[in-house]
């Protein structure tokens, strides 16, 4: 009890001391979805220190800390209207009584499951990995919800899937005999009333399993012929950062995957060497989870003059702190390049968490157009990761976020100025009708310009500013 007390001394002394070095929002659901996304590295505990749960009294040891840490730490005194004292009784002799580390961890997720709130989670031991480089288990496809249906958005190149005859835009029938859908709704906590987060989650998600086991699909093709095969899952290697490239009539497109403090360097960097002659620019956040306060700040920074206020936090206790755009970032020597120049955000339902922050901000003053889908609505923050005693992670919400506007993102998520869903026709053509309409959104904003009619609020002038 004594070294809980010394490491949560510690962790409010280095939070009191520097927020943006401890407070990480992140979103877990990667494109290929199953294992953990967003992560910073961690110190290790020694193996003579940590429990084991192959026995009664260390897997209980685990689950009460469990327990305890959430208990102690969640953002919400009443836990989303969740009896977790119900919680404790109900799923602690399963855990107990649990047959392996797998089935254990099961036991937790359960537990955690109805808060419906996707920044707390728990990962076993062997599922831990560094942030820089993700990690993620997958059967190589990626599944979400089109037009009602579970279907294919994406099948990772050179993979079983692929060779199997599976296509972006195909329909999920069933997975292990059960229908798609099925598993989709027993993954809704309420079916009935679910948020978009929910059901985006309870569709990525029916695929998931531990590394090495196999999953057997059947799915429909676009001449409607099904098909069925099995795929083993497999840990796959993901790199974070931001990709540039041009497109036609000096329209640039910036894809950003998560908010790092080496992808806020890139951004400024990018500013001032590669976009001296764009005409605009479309950043594309339809794939971004969140990641680190500080990141996206200085990527705020940049769209928006200093002092701009980004919203505010609130623990539990009713402290907190707010964020806002500044001159200079606290992990970078030069000050931060602001731009004037015209701009477009794609979102999406995956567009969650930082992400969140920063599009409802350029909504807010008016900087940007939004275009897509409406964001996940996954806005809480983690100060810190806590290690259990077997040396397995739990995340907990300790924080909410309100906008400067004093509006509540979570579960609620920003409706895009407007609105392009994802087609089937689409996702075999490899079309991509949002980024269509924001490129001829800015090329008609140039054309405008050079007629002297309309262009984008708060939009004065179409070349970097420096």
């Amino acid at each position: 009890m004594g070294n809980r007390v010394k490491r949560r001394a510690l962790r409010t002394k280095a939070f009191a001391a520097g927020v943006g070095l401890l407070l990480s929002i992140s979103f877990p659901i990667p494109l290929f979805p199953g294992s953990p996304f967003f992560f910073p590295a961690r110190a290790e505990r020694s193996e003579a220190s940590l429990v084991s749960t192959a026995t009664r009294e260390g897997r209980l040891a685990v689950f009460d800390d469990a327990w305890s840490s959430i208990n102690e730490r969640y953002y919400d005194r009443k836990f989303n209207g969740l009896d977790w004292d119900a919680q404790r009784t109900a799923f602690r002799s399963l855990a107990a009584a649990a047959n392996s580390t797998d089935e254990f961890y099961s036991v937790l997720r359960r537990m955690i499951a109805p808060l419906d709130d996707p920044h707390t989670r728990v990962f076993a031991p062997e599922e831990k990995f560094d942030w820089w480089h993700p990690r993620l288990v997958t059967a190589g496809i990626a599944i979400r919800e089109v037009d009602g249906a579970a279907t294919v958005v994406e099948v990772e190149p050179d993979s079983e899937p692929q060779r199997a005859g599976v296509r972006a835009g195909d329909l999920l029938e069933s997975v292990n005999g059960e229908p798609a859908l099925s598993l989709v709704r027993a993954h809704l906590i309420n079916p009935v009333v679910a948020s978009a987060s929910s059901r985006y989650r309870a569709f990525a998600t029916v695929l998931e399993g531990t590394p090495g086991s196999s999953v057997e699909i059947r799915w429909k093709g676009k001449n409607g012929n099904e098909r069925a095969a099995r795929f083993l899952r497999y840990w796959q290697q993901r790199e974070l950062g931001l990709r540039i490239r041009r497109e036609r009539e000096g329209v640039a497109v910036i894809e950003i995957d998560a908010f790092t403090r080496p992808v806020a360097a890139d951004f400024a960097r990018t500013l001032k060497q590669k976009l001296a002659g764009a005409r605009g620019v479309i950043l594309d956040l339809r794939s971004n989870g969140g990641g680190d306060t500080d990141a996206m700040t200085d990527l705020a920074s940049s769209f928006l003059s200093p002092g701009v206020g980004l919203g505010q936090f609130t623990s539990r206790d009713g402290s907190g702190f707010t964020i806002a755009t500044r001159l200079k970032s606290p992990f970078m020597p030069e000050p931060i390049p602001h731009t004037e120049i015209p701009l477009v955000v794609l979102t999406s339902e995956r567009t969650a968490s930082a992400a969140e922050i920063l599009v409802a901000s350029l909504k807010a003053f008016k900087r940007a157009s939004i275009i897509g889908t409406e964001t996940c609505g996954c806005v809480l923050a983690i100060r810190g990761r806590h290690e259990l005693p077997d040396g397995g992670l739990l995340d907990v919400s300790e924080m909410d976020y309100q906008t400067a506007a004093g509006e509540r993102l979570e579960k609620n998520g920003i409706k895009p100025d407007e609105v392009v869903v994802v087609r089937r026709n689409d996702l075999y053509s490899g079309r991509d009708r949002a980024m269509e309409l924001a490129i001829t959104e800015l090329i008609s904003l140039r054309g405008g310009k050079e007629r002297g009619q309309a262009r984008l609020p708060n939009q004065e002038t179409t070349r970097i500013k420096l």
